[in-house]
């Protein structure tokens, strides 16, 4: 059973692919995950160019750092998605990629573009905050 409960609120749209909100069970173990990167193993930057393909390893990636703190995606209560672009639709494509991992578990998020990231050639980062039990 997950700490998380995400929080919705009837009086402001429901035309979004995020809750609002979210709360953590009281003496639960929180974990800040550094901003996934869309690294392979040997550090390169994967799919230079494909905005897309980098938010899925950057998902990937972060998820196996979730997991070495004993948590997952489902015990997410906020990201953060960055993407190295000034277009909405590019945004929106890493955001679609982004929310494909999570399934139904539409945490608070915000979704920013950003003029450049930290690694040659990378489009995509996320940020999390998991609590466990």
């Amino acid at each position: 059973m997950s700490a998380v409960t995400l929080i919705r609120s009837d009086t402001l749209t429901q035309h979004v692919e995020y809750a609002y909100a979210a709360t953590a069970d009281p003496g639960s173990r929180v974990v800040w995950a550094a901003g996934a990167c869309p690294l392979d193993e040997d550090g390169a930057t994967v799919a230079p160019g494909d905005v897309a393909a980098q938010a899925h390893q950057v998902m990937r990636n972060l998820r196996e750092a979730l997991r070495g703190a004993g948590a997952d995606l489902g015990d997410i209560v906020r990201t953060t998605v960055y993407v190295a672009s000034s277009r909405q639709s590019d945004l929106v494509e890493a955001w679609e990629a982004v929310r494909s991992h999570m399934g139904g578990h539409d945490a608070p998020s915000t979704l920013l573009g950003v003029t450049v990231l930290g690694y040659d050639d990378q489009l995509v980062e996320v940020e999390a905050v998991a609590v466990t039990a």
